[in-house]
């Protein structure tokens, strides 16, 4: 046997949950980024297939597309441990942080908002020099927005700069001349990030209220399941009402609650992965005859089980899918009985991916069948079980085999979220356009292959630039 030393500082920051962070935005890019109508179908949403994308709610099963929101709002439920729960645990009041979440959900809201009307197709039709320009000044805009400053200034500075860029950027959403006629509209924003403005909300406070009762936590889920579930088949309850009650209906609707039920269980995700860090810099661990090859088979047996699930579920071989996931179940808990630290902590994360993946096959009949859109309660239990697998491979990866440099451009992307999100729209594709280079990505939409290979270098492209703006330490934080 063999000692592992203890973490060092550098190693506290989870490496895992960046690089889940990492892959789940930077594939939500890559699946806007491909060409449309030439893949094939598992290659885009589930409910919008080629070649016209048209929305069709009676489809059912999902795609890789699919996972990439839930895996996103899973790594934000994971951080609160590492965030809220840091502040917690040094004694700042549940208010206090409850406060903060809110202040945090509406800086995300305006973001939402900002952003939504400065795409270029927004801004004009067809588009021009303008109309690039005019996303670029806004683009450059979010940075004295959201940045915080990697130099030492006072606070009064800081909070100057900040109001006068919010001051500038309200000014320019009143006054810009959109396309088609439109005006400036506060109901007119980008749904995913407001969803993820409710989950901060939300979010945060369900966690600051139940840090120290993670039982609790987990019990609220099914109160909103029954509001939900009352508030869309009963229109004489109570439940209608506080279903359909908003008292900021651009803002905040009830239903999008649902989300909780990917959130709560990535903070019960982050538990077991805060718990496990602390328990590494605190003990020596030992590297135990057969730890390496368990791991090696729980790295695949993870791959596996998100792998075989897409099919299943996208084909709607669902039987097969079922006893297949509970095969490959059963062998991979038979997998823990190496007794070591960090095993236990991914006994942890495999026993709730299991019980979440299991509950959302047998799920799977209810409303139809699974679906993304309008989503389905199966899709929230089976994405939050793929989700836990999804971390325990990406902790097997960055946390014990220390990949850190081939996975590099995903952690350094996880860590800037904001600007890889909206790289693609505001930055990347303005000056391709702009410099003449963005026709010849034309040429690469005529076949499956080209038309993918269009989506890598675009997203290639927006991981330089976050990985550029992380190295020179510009985060855009809320």
């Amino acid at each position: 046997m063999s000692v592992k030393t203890t973490l060092h500082e550098t190693d506290l920051r989870a490496a895992s949950l960046d690089t889940f962070r990492g892959y789940a935005i930077l594939t939500m890019v890559l699946s806007g980024a491909i060409a449309f109508g030439i893949l094939p179908g598992w290659m885009y949403h589930g409910q919008t297939p080629p070649p016209d994308h048209t929305f069709n709610p009676e489809i059912y099963g999902i795609t890789w597309v699919d996972l990439v929101f839930p895996f996103f709002i899973f790594a934000m439920g994971a951080a609160f441990p590492f965030s809220v729960g840091r502040k917690l645990e040094k004694g700042e009041p549940e208010w206090k942080v409850s406060l903060q979440g809110l202040f945090r959900g509406l800086k995300l809201a305006f973001f939402a908002i900002f952003i939504q009307h400065f795409y270029p197709w927004v801004v004009g039709n067809p588009q021009d020099h303008r109309t690039w320009f005019t996303t670029l000044a806004a683009f450059a805009l979010l940075f004295p927005m959201f940045m915080r400053l990697p130099w030492k200034v006072s606070a009064w500075i800081r909070f100057t700069v900040q109001a006068m860029a919010y001051g500038i950027a309200v000014w320019m959403l009143l006054t810009v001349r959109y396309a088609d006629g439109r005006t400036f509209d506060l109901g007119y924003s980008n749904i995913i990030i407001l969803v993820l403005a409710d989950m901060a909300v939300f979010g945060t406070l369900v966690y600051a209220l139940t840090w120290k009762n993670r039982l609790f936590r987990i019990g609220i889920l099914p109160f909103i399941m029954a509001v939900m579930l009352g508030g869309t088949t009963n229109s004489e309850s109570w439940n209608v009402v506080l279903y359909n009650y908003s008292p900021v209906p651009w803002l905040y609707r009830f239903v999008y609650l649902k989300y909780l039920f990917i959130i709560i269980p990535g903070t019960v995700a982050g538990e077991y992965l805060s718990e496990w860090i602390k328990s590494r810099k605190q003990t020596e661990e030992f590297k135990i005859t057969g730890e390496k090859k368990t791991a090696l088979i729980l790295l695949f047996l993870c791959l596996t089980l998100i792998v075989f699930n897409l099919y299943g579920l996208y084909t709607r071989r669902l039987a097969l899918n079922l006893c297949v996931t509970t095969i490959l179940l059963v062998f991979g808990w038979y997998m823990f009985r190496i007794q070591t630290i960090t095993i236990r902590f991914w006994k942890n994360l495999f026993t709730a991916g299991f019980y979440l993946l299991l509950l959302g096959l047998f799920f799977e009949a209810f409303e139809g069948g699974i679906r993304k859109d309008h989503s389905t309660y199966s899709y929230y239990f089976v994405t939050s079980g793929l989700a836990f697998f999804g971390l325990m491979f990406f902790s097997i990866v960055c946390d014990y085999f220390k990949c850190r440099k081939s996975t590099a451009f995903l952690s350094l992307s996880g860590q800037n979220p904001m600007i890889a999100y909206v790289g693609s729209s505001m930055l990347v594709i303005p000056l391709l356009k702009i410099t003449r280079v963005y026709p010849l990505l034309d040429y690469l939409t005529h076949n499956p292959w080209l038309g993918f290979l269009r989506g890598v270098i675009i997203t290639g492209l927006v991981a330089l630039l976050a990985m550029f703006f992380t190295k020179i330490k510009w985060f855009w934080r809320t």
